[in-house]
């Protein structure tokens, strides 16, 4: 069955973007990117992957999800950042069309749990924090890009909310010299 990962840069404090929303202050250059390229070619962006001649063919997921402020990132320059995979986009407010976008009001649970019952790779959770804790029951997987730096106040990984505790497995943990950590946990089942 597919997982559903939540895949994300978050800071030491646990903000995966600063209080405006800015997320500048995230390391996109050092020895961690090798990583990012070889693993998570799917992850980048259509085009900057192909402006670096990245090939995304035969990544772990085939399917990105995203609240309306992950994706406003990129507008108007990428209203379509992730091509190559379906996205979605829960959201009450219209969006253009554009290429492989689906942009819907539906429940975040319902739409995962359908897409979990399909054929294909992995669903990609890229953010925010309010989709998060909205789908935080659904998490198969957390897989965090630990930036070496506090943004002090922000977007939190996850936005507050009311469950009960619940609790994840170390998988992995890769550490580069830029001091990027990436960890991986896996739900206890």
């Amino acid at each position: 069955m597919r997982e559903l990962v939540y895949y994300v840069a978050v800071s030491l404090d646990g903000y995966i973007a600063g209080p405006d929303h800015q997320f500048d202050a995230f390391l996109i250059e050092g020895d961690h990117m090798e990583g990012i390229n070889e693993e998570f070619a799917v992850t980048i962006p259509t085009d900057i992957a192909a402006h670096l001649g990245i090939d995304q063919s035969g990544g772990r997921f085939d399917t990105v999800l995203m609240g309306a402020n992950t994706h406003a990132v990129g507008l108007p320059d990428m209203p379509s950042p992730y091509r190559h995979l379906q996205q979605i986009v829960f959201t009450h407010r219209p969006l253009e069309p554009a290429e492989n976008l689906r942009v819907t009001d539906e429940d975040p649970v319902a739409v995962v749990r359908e897409l979990k019952q399909q054929d294909g790779g992995d669903i990609w959770l890229c953010g925010g924090g309010r989709l998060a804790t909205q789908l935080h029951g659904e998490i198969d997987r957390l897989l965090l890009k630990r930036q070496p730096f506090l943004f002090g106040d922000g977007i939190p990984l996850f936005a507050p909310g009311e469950y009960a505790p619940e609790q994840f497995e170390h998988v992995r943990t890769r550490t580069y010299e830029t001091g990027v950590s990436f960890t991986e946990f896996a739900r206890r089942r």
